[in-house]
């Protein structure tokens, strides 16, 4: 049997402690034809001149700092191989990690899959098993910290982790990737909905290992990013009748998010994203229309996937996050019968 032809494609941005010793591991991966592609973004350390170096690395450098969005799209458009995995700078790779993740995306049905990622310096503990899904878009890594061995199971799960997942480059260009426009965060759950509704599955594959130098970290930028983002998957995701069903919800998870910016001083982050949304509203509302036509599943069925209690492990939850859980597990338990009527 012919050998996977895979293509991985990494981001450079800034000091990169980890980048040498990530590419070294792509290139040694196991049963798998493999080369690499590298994204400076800017790059600011000395990794990224020993990478360009190494066989089976190509280096291409975009005009400016097109996030990790952006990043992907430049990388994977210089991919060779029939399945593209997109890996982290700060995430190393066991030799056979690719290969078995390969492996599971070619079954039938299955749109992409994602390996186990591990906290590096504890790798008997999960960073993320597969993220989950609250019905307002909210995401988060999940399983984290936990023990491996309670995600020893192959799952289906309701959104990749963007830190090491595997597509056919095939279907990635029949998607056209990640939206440029998100520049960074939440294109993951993006695109995990897009699958979905394609009627194709997202498989965490446990004996995939991975482990991800990974740190939780707030700044202006994330903040404006992660909640602007979730709107612009909201609004252009979810079905119509999804949107009016749910929008009660969503204006208390606005409040909700406001009092949050509010509390933690970043509420112009917040507003800044509602400036956006307006500005652009002529690109959000044509790409509802695509995704809109793209999808062949409704609502419904990948309401299923979803949760309705936000358990982010690997930040402390806000004041009132017990009333928040409790009123939109209420109100999930009346809505999640409405979206399932065909």
């Amino acid at each position: 049997m012919t050998r996977p032809q895979v293509t991985a494609v990494m981001l450079a941005y800034g000091a990169e402690p980890y980048l040498v010793d990530a590419a070294q591991a792509i290139l040694a991966s196991t049963d798998i034809d493999i080369d690499l592609v590298v994204v400076d973004n800017g790059c600011t350390g000395d990794g990224i001149d020993i990478v360009k170096g190494f066989p089976q690395v190509r280096v291409v450098r975009p005009e400016q700092n097109t996030g990790y969005s952006g990043g992907c799209r430049v990388g994977a458009a210089e991919a060779t191989g029939d399945w593209l995995a997109f890996v982290n700078s700060d995430a190393i790779v066991a030799p056979d990690a690719l290969a078995k993740t390969v492996a599971v995306a070619a079954e039938p049905g299955v749109g992409a899959a994602m390996a186990s990622i591990r906290l590096a310096d504890t790798p008997e503990l999960i960073n993320t098993s597969g993220n989950p899904l609250h019905f307002t878009g909210l995401s988060w890594a999940g399983g984290n910290g936990e023990p491996a061995t309670a995600h020893a199971v192959r799952t289906s799960v309701p959104s990749l982790s963007g830190c090491c997942f595997v597509i056919s480059r095939q279907r990635w260009q029949e998607l056209d990737g990640f939206a440029a426009e998100y520049f960074a965060y939440h294109e993951d759950t993006e695109l995990s909905l897009r699958l979905w509704q394609r009627g194709l599955r997202l498989e965490y594959v446990p004996d995939a290992v991975v482990r991800h130098h990974y740190e939780f970290s707030r700044n202006d930028l994330k903040l404006y990013l992660v909640e602007r983002n979730r709107l612009v998957t909201l609004l252009t995701a979810y079905q119509t009748r999804t949107l009016v069903v749910l929008a009660p919800m969503l204006l208390v998870t606005e409040a909700a998010m406001l009092a949050a910016a509010l509390a933690g001083g970043w509420t112009k982050q917040k507003t800044r994203g509602w400036g956006w949304l307006w500005r652009n509203r002529s690109w959000v509302g044509a790409r509802r229309r695509q995704l809109q036509s793209e999808r062949t599943v409704p609502d419904g069925v990948i309401a299923e996937l979803m949760t309705a209690r936000v358990a982010p492990s690997n930040v402390d939850s806000p004041p009132g996050m017990g009333v928040f859980n409790a009123v939109a597990a209420g109100y999930w338990a009346l809505a999640r019968p409405l979206l399932q009527r065909r």
